[in-house]
């Protein structure tokens, strides 16, 4: 038994090796084969892209389809873009300096009290995180198999400390892991959308012509433009990207950032067009169809006389497949940033454990898996700004990113995007709490 697992680790450590091997041959220009350059820098986007179709997308999308059909697609189509752009940054981070987003604030903090504040926040937002994607991969267990939320938050809690378990093995089966849940949610969606025979003129207006319906419309434009930068995700890409691929002269790493730039851009263009088929469904079924769905386990049931059994199982499985890899993914997040901030680390199946707890008890004491979801957006709320400035800060700074710093067209956009989202954020944080009281 031990040789097996002696024997699995070497050979996943070789093919880590091998990667790395073949991407130093691609930066030195010894692969002719266009197709052949891009594989070896393919992966770190698409763990953090996982975090851009969890299921707290799933509610917002499903809601804005349902209630106002094609109309918010420009805005997903916007958000995207952002996500590109700030995603980009955070990964240009990793591969430029060698340093993760935490460790960069760490070493500019200078007082204990702030450091372990901006440690604490961080922290908060990643079980926030983990919150909605747990409870969402639950009810993915339950929609597929019948088995009660709890039952489901146990499997989900074993099949994600599996997944970070593989993690030891290499950042490559990680990579391929998460990937091939991501195709899944993808594949999942396209059918959907080939079931469901949306209107494609009502869609290309929606995509290109920006437009509201009502005030109640603005407000979800404003949860969906403000639930685009995951601060978790900003932290766990820089972190990816710092020691993958380690490059020491100046042409060899502007070659490493523009084959990641592909990385970036193809993950989350998938994860944008994901999002884009979730509302497209939503409008051409619920909308279409005059239902109104409530919650995701409402939109499951729904689906079953509107496109049959078939459709419905997909659904049930993408979101399973969303659940369990953004949770794992969100743990990993975790991590980083516990260690960038204080240079400390819990084992991961204590981790596992301490991230999930809130979900349990949630569930076990019958809150209401769509009121903890929008509860955990609100909570997230806060952390933007924490992530979002230091990131810009980093990128301008010329002493940190020497000839790769920022331009200032680079910092402009950056700084508008910040403000957009810090300030949407303000909007749905205050609004909520007024509803609340």
């Amino acid at each position: 038994m031990k040789k097996t697992e002696r024997e699995f680790q070497l050979k996943r450590s070789q093919i880590d090796s091998w990667v790395i091997q073949r991407a130093k041959e691609i930066l030195e220009g010894k692969e002719p084969k266009i197709i052949n350059r891009f594989f070896p820098f393919i992966g770190p986007a698409f763990i953090a892209a996982i975090a851009y179709i969890d299921p707290g997308n799933y509610a917002t999308n499903i809601e804005s389809g349902s209630k106002y059909g094609y109309t918010l697609l420009w805005v997903v189509l916007l958000s995207n873009l952002m996500a590109i752009f700030v995603q980009w940054l955070s990964a240009k981070v990793g591969m430029v300096t060698g340093k993760n987003l935490p460790e960069w604030i760490r070493d500019s903090i200078q007082s204990p009290f702030f450091r372990y504040f901006y440690w604490i926040q961080a922290e908060i937002m990643a079980i926030a995180t983990d919150l909605a994607e747990f409870i969402g991969a639950a009810i993915g267990f339950k929609i597929l198999f019948g088995f009660p939320l709890i039952w489901g938050a146990c499997l989900t809690a074993i099949t994600t400390s599996l997944i970070l378990y593989l993690q030891k093995r290499g950042f490559r089966l990680m990579e391929l892991i998460v990937g091939a849940f991501v195709g899944i949610v993808a594949l999942c969606y396209l059918l959907e959308l080939f079931i469901a025979h949306p209107d494609r003129n009502s869609i290309l207006y929606g995509l290109f012509i920006p437009h509201f319906q009502s005030p109640e419309s603005i407000y979800l434009a404003a949860g969906i433009l403000g639930a685009t930068v995951m601060p978790h995700a900003i932290y766990l890409h820089s972190a990816l990207t710092q020691d993958r691929i380690s490059t020491t002269d100046c042409l060899s790493k502007k070659k490493l950032l523009q084959y990641s730039l592909v990385d970036v851009f193809l993950a989350m263009g998938i994860a944008g067009g994901v999002n884009m088929a979730m509302l497209i469904v939503s409008a051409a079924i619920f909308h279409q169809g005059n239902i109104a769905p409530n919650g995701l386990e409402m939109a499951y049931q729904t689906l079953i006389p509107a496109l049959g059994s078939f459709a419905s199982t997909i659904f049930g499985l993408s979101l399973l497949a969303s659940g369990i890899s953004s949770s794992a993914v969100g743990t990993l997040a975790g991590q980083v940033i516990m260690q960038g901030f204080v240079h400390f680390t819990f084992p991961i199946w204590f981790r596992r454990l301490f991230t999930m707890l809130p979900a349990i008890f949630s569930i076990f004491l019958g809150i209401d898996s769509t009121k903890l979801m929008i509860f955990s957006q609100v909570v997230l709320s806060f952390g933007i700004g924490f992530a979002l400035i230091p990131l810009l800060l980093v990128n301008q700074n010329k002493a940190i990113m020497g000839v790769f710093s920022a331009t200032p067209l680079v910092s402009i956009i950056g700084w508008a995007i910040a403000l957009l989202v810090i300030l949407l954020n303000i909007f749905l944080l205050v609004d909520s709490i007024s509803k609340i009281f």
